[in-house]
Formats: C-alpha cells, structure tokens, sequence
C-alpha cells in the first residue's frame, strides 16, 4: 500500500508505461489490452460525473498492472 502512495513509484510507472507503449517488443494486441479499457473509462459516464478523481485513480492502477504484466512478459523471459 506503501508504495501505491509514493511518487517516486508512479514517476517510475509514468515512464515505463509509456517506453511500453513505444515499445516495438511489445504486441499492438496488448497495448490495446491497456489503452482501451482506460479509454471506456474515462469516456463512458460513471457514478460521479464530472469528478474525475475516481477515472485518475482507476487509470493509475490500470497503468500499473501493465506495466508490470508487460515487463514480466516481454523483458524478463
């Protein structure tokens, strides 16, 4: 929980989202793994219209998760 809160920890996942994003390693099909559902969440309505900390929180965590996931299964093979 410790590290969900440091900033030093999502400037790390801010980047490697995005060199995973540029990444020719890394399969369109699972960029889009990442992209889409971010995408319906910010763009479909939710509960709270017009306060968009709950899509940022959800976003973070997303981006997260795939960060993670592509890094164990495209670099540490």
């Amino acid at each position: 929980m410790r590290k969900l809160l440091s900033l030093r920890h999502w400037g790390h996942v801010f980047r490697k989202v995005y060199l995973l994003l540029i990444a020719r390693e890394v399969p369109v099909k699972d960029k889009l793994l990442f992209l889409i559902p971010a995408l319906l969440y910010w763009v479909l309505p939710d509960v709270l219209p017009f306060m968009p900390i709950d899509d940022i929180a959800v976003t973070m965590l997303l981006m997260n998760w795939f960060a993670e996931r592509m890094e164990r299964k495209h670099f540490l093979k």
